[in-house]
């Protein structure tokens, strides 16, 4: 049984940094690809950052293009490090993981791709 577990949200001003990390058990976290999610009230699920197997594949939203930087490491932790925060980033994030059902697939993009998610952690930032 897979678990992903969010952690490191809060309150921050605008033009401030959160890291958010991500611990992953259950099963072998090589064989994940991750993501990175966030959601408003009244709004759908937006992608954030999508990670490949290994973390030498990473693709971003381009709205935090620049400013967010996701990585995944050996410890089977995906991070989050959201620089220059802005106020349209207010969301709680969610951190999902999915075994692709190709080999060849490296990124996932839609909620409807991850089966396993995480409870979220709520980020603010006031402008």
């Amino acid at each position: 049984q897979v678990h992903v577990v969010e952690s490191g949200g809060g309150s921050v001003q605008a033009g401030g940094s959160l890291r958010l990390s991500c611990a992953f058990s259950g099963r072998a976290f090589d064989n994940y690809a991750m993501a990175w999610f966030r959601q408003t009230p009244g709004k759908e699920r937006e992608l954030v950052a999508a990670i490949n197997w290994s973390g030498r594949n990473i693709e971003y939203t381009d709205s935090v293009k620049g400013r967010f930087t996701a990585s995944r490491d050996n410890s089977n932790t995906v991070s989050l490090q959201m620089n220059n925060l802005k106020s349209e980033d207010t969301a709680v994030y969610f951190c999902a993981a999915a075994y692709p059902s190709d080999a060849t697939i490296q990124l996932l993009f839609r909620p409807q791709d991850y089966n396993h998610w995480g409870r979220g952690t709520q980020v603010t930032v006031s402008s």
